[in-house]
């Protein structure tokens, strides 16, 4: 996913979750595995897209749009992506935060 791309929308309600993280040091294969969880979330029930920045000094925010709680819901018991987590535990992040939402009101400016 290119980290300046904009997730395309529907108009609210629908929920957020917003992932902030800290990464250790070294790949150890975060980089596939990340890339393997955006694709396998898209194909995902009630997913709507996600937007991923991530500074030099190994601090990233993704955020994920859902229709649903349900949806986010299911998404975190995938049994795929729930290996991803334990490796995200265990060997990617010295600290990670994860806060859902539901957006209420979203508005920008067109490009």
């Amino acid at each position: 996913m290119s980290t300046h791309q904009f997730a395309q929308l529907p108009a609210p309600p629908y929920y957020a979750v917003v992932f902030s993280s800290l990464r250790t040091a070294g790949n150890d294969g975060y980089e596939q595995t990340a890339e393997r969880m955006v694709d396998l979330a898209a194909g995902q029930p009630g997913f709507l897209g996600a937007e991923s920045v991530r500074s030099a000094d190994g601090f990233g925010i993704t955020v994920s749009y859902w229709m649903s709680e349900a949806a986010i819901a299911a998404w975190r018991g995938h049994a795929e992506h729930r290996i991803a987590q334990e490796s995200g535990r265990t060997r990617w992040y010295e600290h990670y935060e994860i806060r859902v939402a539901r957006v209420e009101r979203a508005w920008g400016k067109p490009a």
